[in-house]
């Protein structure tokens, strides 16, 4: 719930296909893009039929907020800042079209050489995890605290975020496959790659 596309909330924009010919916003490369493209698909249009505008999400919230975009695709805790302290409208949540994964990085090589240290580090941040999930109010404490942005944002944001730690699954694989292949199309990468390949399998190790 912690994602999605925003729009102005006296924007005629009512729908996804209604994006045609507007300028929309997002962070290029992200999952706030994949999200547009994804979304663009289910109601049919085409990549071309928006001008896309690259921001980070510090420079699209000013933006957002002049009307020198129209839409806005991004994550909390930004969008959340757009609900609540911009009056945005959600025109459609990240849920509702693709489905969204973070990961953790590793050298290659370290992962290869070093599957110990790094199971131990993978079941640190899981207990974190795990702690996180039930102390949702304490996380967004501590978020606000280091990034200062609002209690009452880090909190609407904390409480719908998902802090659980999983491996990463054939359906997960195949998600970022998708991703990766359409990034490939849009020409965001340059050749294409197989995510099944770059993922690290421990009980090879």
């Amino acid at each position: 719930n912690g994602q999605g596309i925003l729009v102005p909330a006296g924007s005629s924009i009512r729908s996804v296909k209604d994006l045609k010919g507007k300028r929309v916003g997002f962070t290029k490369g992200s999952s706030a893009h994949n999200i547009v493209v994804q979304a663009l698909e289910k109601f049919g249009l085409s990549y071309a039929d928006i001008t896309p505008v690259y921001l980070t999400p510090p420079d699209a919230g000013p933006a957002f907020a002049n009307g020198s975009i129209d839409a806005w695709a991004v994550w909390d805790p930004y969008f959340a800042i757009g609900e609540k302290k911009q009056n945005a409208r959600i025109l459609i949540n990240a849920y509702e079209v693709a489905k969204t994964n973070a990961f953790f990085i590793a050298n290659r090589d370290f992962a290869n050489q070093q599957p110990g240290p790094l199971r131990e580090v993978i079941a640190g941040l899981s207990a974190a995890a795990a702690w996180a999930e039930s102390n949702r109010d304490e996380v967004a404490k501590s978020l606000h605290e280091v990034t200062g942005v609002p209690l009452d944002i880090q909190t609407v944001a904390a409480r719908r975020a998902s802090f659980a730690i999983h491996p990463v699954s054939d359906a997960v694989i195949d998600t970022q496959q998708g991703v990766a292949d359409r990034f490939y199309k849009l020409g965001l990468i340059p050749k294409p790659i197989v995510v099944r390949d770059i993922v690290w399998k421990p009980a090879q190790t």
